[in-house]
């Protein structure tokens, strides 16, 4: 296989119509197939699928990461810095309460990005970074 593989994610959500505002309206995400209990997501080309599971929402351990306390269980992309900065600023117009504002971390260090942290409507952890150089994503 010459392509990189997708990545499908599962999550739960307290409500169906709140998920499609949030991941189709706000984040751009295209919607795919649904059911009345769950929603597929075109996550920047990677499928995630938003399930009704009230009683499973939330974060609930943070972690340490340089300086702030960063949402244990989260997930996000990685994009390209003009389409991260972009986001950050459609996020800021909308309001957006951030756990972790847009900046840049491990300045002057290897793997130095930009990241942000926020929630959704039903309390999972979304992280957005972008790195100058992508051959650091994995640096150490």
């Amino acid at each position: 296989m010459n392509a990189i593989p997708l990545f499908h994610l599962a999550f739960p959500v307290k409500d169906i119509a709140e998920a499609r505002s949030f991941y189709g309206s706000l984040l751009g995400c295209p919607e795919g197939r649904s059911a009345e209990n769950w929603v597929d997501f075109d996550f920047y080309g990677h499928q995630i699928v938003a399930h009704l599971a009230p009683s499973e929402i939330g974060h609930k351990a943070t972690s340490a990461v340089d300086g702030h306390d960063v949402p244990v269980r989260h997930f996000g992309a990685i994009l390209p810095m003009n389409e991260w900065q972009k986001l950050a600023d459609k996020l800021n117009a909308a309001g957006t309460k951030f756990i972790i504002e847009p900046h840049v971390r491990f300045k002057d260090e290897p793997g130095e990005q930009a990241t942000m942290f926020f929630l959704d409507p039903s309390g999972n952890a979304l992280e957005f970074k972008s790195f100058s150089d992508m051959s650091q994503v994995f640096a150490k």
